[in-house]
C-alpha cells in the first residue's frame, strides 16, 4: 500500500524510533482522517513485479539508484525486522519519480518483465500476470503524480 504523506504525518514519521514506533504510525495513517481524495494507493501483489521491472530485477530495497527504482522499495527505510517493509520518498523526490513513471510504457515495461527470473519471482510469469502487473502500475503513476502535484512524501508498506 502507498500513502502520500501530509507535513504532519511526515513529521510523526521522522520523530519514530523504533519498530514499534514505526508500526503504529502506519497504522494511524492507515485509520487516519484522509482528504476527500484519499492520496493513496493499492496494488495487490503486483509491487513484486512493478518494483522489479522499476528496478535492476530483484527486490532490492531502500536504494536511491534512479527515481525509478525509488518507486516502490526506495527511499529510505524505516523499519529494521523481517517481517514488514516501510519505504519512505522524500517530496522532493516522489518529483522525480513521478516525472520517470511517465515515460514508462507498456512496451518497455513488458519487455523488462520478460527479464524477470522466474526462479526468485514468487508468482507465474505469464501474459495475464503482466496484464495484472501493468493494470496495477497505472494506477502507481497516477497516485504518484497527485502526490507530487501536492507537494507530500510517500511511503510504501508491505508484510512481507
Amino acid at each position: 500500500m502507498f500513502f502520500a504523506l501530509t507535513a504532519e504525518q511526515e513529521a510523526a514519521r521522522i520523530a519514530t524510533r523504533d519498530d514499534a514506533e514505526v508500526r503504529a504510525f502506519v497504522e494511524d495513517v492507515e485509520i487516519g482522517d484522509w482528504d476527500a481524495e484519499p492520496l493513496d494507493c493499492e496494488t495487490d501483489k503486483a509491487w513484486d513485479a512493478i518494483h522489479r521491472c522499476l528496478s535492476d530485477g530483484t527486490l532490492g530495497c531502500g536504494r536511491r539508484l534512479s527515481p525509478l527504482d525509488m518507486a516502490v522499495l526506495g527511499g529510505g527505510h524505516h523499519y529494521e525486522g523481517d517481517d514488514y517493509v516501510v519505504a519512505h520518498v522524500l517530496a522532493d523526490e516522489v518529483t522525480q519519480v513521478a516525472e520517470a513513471l511517465e515515460s514508462v510504457n507498456e512496451t518497455w515495461m513488458r519487455q523488462r518483465y520478460d527479464r524477470i527470473d522466474p526462479a526468485s519471482y514468487q508468482g507465474l510469469l505469464s501474459d495475464e500476470d503482466f496484464a495484472y502487473t501493468w493494470h496495477w502500475f497505472t494506477q502507481v503513476c497516477d497516485f504518484y503524480r497527485k502526490a507530487a502535484v501536492a507537494g507530500r512524501a510517500v511511503i510504501f508498506t508491505v508484510d512481507q
